[in-house]
């Protein structure tokens, strides 16, 4: 048996590749790249292979049988951001053709059982609190809609005899991945005021890469059940709290500075109009929300438990950056 991890060598990638190595597992990266400096490359289990999701010739360089557990992390995210009215095909073409390829070629190759990795974003406004797996799915734009699709897709082919694990993370973070983060740590780098959409009195949460990768190897070993399963820590802060650790890790003179949400969004909105977007609406559409998702549904059907808090998520985030900005 060996695993393979389509979009292997992005963030979630490496990280379920490394635990893997450490339990002696054969891993096979499918990807667009390889990162050269990557140590994961560096051992005799891990074999690298190019290909794209979205090209179905490319899947004649898939070695599959039907033991294998691949894992479906190819996608594209919401950063950068696209231009608006590029936005529906540019995340369609690879999240939606995307999973139907991958999803297609294990029928084909009598492979039925997947790991896939989808958003909370197909959850959209919050309806009720905490959100459990459960919650209207209602998705704010075309990169939500498309993950939404391919959910459905993965409903479909489960009626096919297929077991899939779906995951809905929060944003997921940790060392190597800043993202929309980076612009809030050079406000407090510079000792600038801090905005938030809205009060802060929300509550926000994340999810460690490591703890994404803990849940995914406990749906193998309890044999990929077929359920959705909400990712996220436990008891989070409040966007106010979370911020002013961060501020006082960093020894910065920063401060929060709350504003109006509405007023906030329609800035915002007329930005991402005019083609000059800053945030992506369906980041900026929920801000001022809690958007706590409840993990006890894996810890009952899988025993995983989250480990990380968010404030040392953060914090460690914090600390890649600096460490970047000491090498360049």
């Amino acid at each position: 048996m060996k695993h393979l991890i389509f979009g292997g060598d992005g963030f979630l990638g490496k990280e379920l590749t490394k635990k893997l190595i450490a339990k002696g597992e054969r891993v096979v990266v499918y990807d667009l790249k390889k990162t050269e400096e990557c140590e994961n490359y560096k051992s005799d289990l891990v074999t690298y292979v190019q290909m794209d999701v979205t090209k179905v010739e490319d899947f004649e360089k898939v070695d599959i049988q039907p033991e294998d557990v691949p894992y479906h992390f190819a996608a594209r995210l919401l950063v950068p951001i696209m231009p608006r009215g590029e936005r529906k095909e540019y995340f369609w073409t690879a999240l939606y053709d995307g999973t139907k390829n991958v999803l297609e070629f294990l029928e084909r190759n009598n492979c039925k059982r997947m790991i896939y990795y989808t958003t909370d974003m197909v959850y959209g406004h919050t309806v009720h609190h905490p959100r459990f797996e459960d919650h209207p799915r209602a998705p704010l734009g075309p990169y939500g809609d498309a993950k939404l699709e391919t959910e459905f897709l993965c409903e479909n082919f489960r009626e096919k005899g297929f077991n899939i694990s779906i995951f809905r993370p929060r944003l997921i973070i940790g060392p190597g991945r800043l993202g929309i983060l980076e612009k809030l740590f050079k406000l407090i780098d510079a000792n600038l005021p801090v905005p938030t959409i809205g009060n802060g009195k929300n509550y926000y949460q994340f999810i460690s890469v490591s703890d994404c990768a803990n849940a995914v190897i406990c749906a193998v070993e309890k044999g990929i059940p077929n359920e959705a399963f909400n990712l996220g820590s436990l008891n989070p802060p409040t966007v106010n709290d979370l911020l002013k650790k961060l501020i006082k890790h960093a020894n910065s003179k920063s401060f929060l500075i709350p504003t109006p949400a509405g007023l906030v969004k329609f800035t915002l909105d007329m930005f991402d109009r005019v083609g000059k977007p800053i945030m992506d609406p369906e980041q900026y559409l929920i801000a001022d929300e809690t958007c706590v998702l409840d993990v006890s549904k894996g810890e009952r059907l899988l025993g995983w438990v989250p480990q990380d808090t968010d404030e040392d998520m953060l914090i460690a985030a914090y600390k890649t950056y600096r460490e970047g900005l000491e090498k360049a």
